[in-house]
């Protein structure tokens, strides 16, 4: 842990000393970095308790539950707030440039005004720019559903230099009235243009609770179409998000722990899930998302994402993600995960109140006096009742014995009473002991891949090239929205097809 609170250190000096890090040669940075880390160890106390917070420590320290996040019930208010002091509901007034039914029906999700409320700061009026917050946001999220292949640059018409391209532009130049009619841009002035600074300067200047908020009113949505009902499992994953062309500018092994500092500060090496086309490093971060499985049709949806560098282990993630997804009003009661999400000293049951389901780890035995298969307990060798399950406490499952007076010969002899402490195998803090819900769980676990599938191939997360956490951050933020409004809307759907059954005709003589 110690380690952990060296790169924090290292983390804080270097963004309090060098707020311009990011525009310092690389040759600089690399004297920077040596010497910062230098100084950091030798000054520090080994003796010590770490006693920094996790979200600094596991380097998330910006995306923390605050008072300005709401929930799915405040943001029901909130809106309805909203429409209650207008006399005529504004529907966008519904442009008849966009003729593509997906954006169509998403154009109509989206409310400006709220949009706006929500990017809005104190003192801000509508008067005051040329652009609404709500053009930016509709811009990201038109570049997810239709354009997530190409760059920023080309998006904006950026890519060149000339005036003349940048108005030709094929994807939101004066010719594409639908494009411009969804951002909100004038028909008529031709060169009213976002570009590709303007939109790096909106997502550099989000804060998390406005991330957030944007996200709880996609979902306040997703709610009320009865996506969100009593038959949703949920899950928690992670996926790789590289960071490509990171310089590694100093390193330093303690106490067989490496410390590295790239360009990116933020980030760092981790090791990725075993891929046959790639290193089983990543440079980079880690997205960890909770998603929620539909139990009946087994589609998964992103609901709340944290995101955090690559290097450390995913159960640090399970509470502080868990606690978030509570916070936006999420009704959490079970979650499944991998082997990797491990709640080793109950914090989250705890702290929560969630139940977690992980698959059974085939490398940890079965305690003594426990039959294979039907996982009957007895008391040990000399008994041949099994034991009734009576519950857990916080560290182990109790059984007692289930003979009846005058079965046992040993009755009077015994303690009657077995403790079992709580294991990665089938005696977890639930019992893996024919548990329908449980295994229902398990069995659905691997659908929860699905969201990351489309956030980075779909809605094109994977190649987005990320600068700075922050920016990544935003990104999947509108990525999440995306594939949200995508589920909504239904246009993407595989349509099944039933074939039809064969008729018995009578044969003609």
């Amino acid at each position: 842990m110690h380690h952990k609170d060296i790169k924090r250190e290292i983390r804080k000096q270097l963004k309090k000393q060098y707020p311009n890090w990011r525009r310092l040669p690389k040759k600089e940075k690399r004297e920077i970095a040596k010497a910062v880390l230098k100084e950091v160890v030798d000054s520090y106390d080994f003796k010590q308790d770490v006693t920094a917070p996790e979200h600094e420590l596991f380097g998330f320290e910006d995306q923390v539950i605050s008072p300005m996040i709401m929930d799915l019930s405040q943001m029901a208010q909130f809106i309805e707030s909203h429409y209650s002091g207008q006399l005529f509901r504004d529907f966008n007034n519904k442009p008849k440039h966009i003729k593509d039914e997906e954006l169509k029906i998403i154009d109509e999700l989206l409310d400006n005004n709220i949009i706006d409320r929500i990017l809005s700061y104190d003192g801000y009026s509508p008067s005051m720019r040329e652009f609404a917050p709500h053009m930016f946001l509709r811009a990201e999220l038109l570049k997810c559903l239709k354009y997530p292949e190409i760059s920023y640059r080309k998006f904006c018409g950026d890519d060149r230099n000339d005036e003349k391209h940048k108005l030709n532009n094929p994807y939101t130049g004066a010719d594409q009235k639908q494009s411009r009619a969804f951002i909100g841009l004038s028909l008529r002035r031709t060169r009213q243009t976002l570009s590709h600074v303007q939109l790096s300067q909106f997502r550099a200047n989000l804060t998390f609770p406005q991330m957030v908020n944007l996200t709880v009113y996609i979902l306040h949505q997703f709610n009320q179409c009865g996506f969100l009902d009593e038959k949703t499992i949920h899950c928690v994953d992670s996926t790789e998000l590289a960071v490509e062309c990171q310089t590694l500018l100093a390193t330093l092994d303690i106490k067989d722990k490496k410390i590295r500092i790239y360009d990116d500060i933020d980030c760092d090496c981790g090791s990725r899930r075993k891929k046959r086309d790639k290193s089983v490093y990543v440079v980079g971060y880690r997205l960890h998302t909770l998603s929620a499985i539909n139990a009946k049709t087994g589609q998964s949806y992103p609901l709340i994402s944290l995101l955090a560098p690559a290097n450390h282990h995913d159960s640090n993630f399970l509470v502080p993600l868990s606690r978030l997804g509570q916070a936006i009003g999420l009704e959490v009661k079970l979650i499944t995960a991998d082997e990797a999400y491990e709640d080793k000293d109950g914090r989250l049951r705890e702290e929560t109140g969630i139940n977690l389901v992980r698959p059974v780890n085939s490398k940890v035995l079965l305690p003594s006096n426990v039959e294979e298969g039907t996982l009957q307990v007895t008391l040990d060798d000399l008994c041949e009742v099994p034991m009734d399950y009576r519950g857990a406490d916080d560290k182990n499952h109790e059984f007692c014995c289930a003979a009846s007076p005058g079965e046992c010969v040993r009755e009077g002899m015994c303690p009657r009473i077995r403790q079992i402490e709580f294991d990665n195998g089938y005696f977890q803090r639930i019992l893996h002991n024919n548990n329908e819900l449980i295994q229902e769980a398990l069995d659905i676990r691997k659908n929860g891949e699905r969201p990351f599938n489309l956030l980075k191939k779909r809605e094109g997360l994977e190649g987005y090239r990320a600068r700075s956490q922050h920016g990544l951050l935003a990104r999947s933020t509108f990525t999440t929205m995306a594939t949200l409004l995508l589920e909504i809307a239904g246009t993407r759907k595989k349509k099944i097809k039933v074939k039809q059954e064969q008729l018995n005709l009578p044969l003609v003589a």
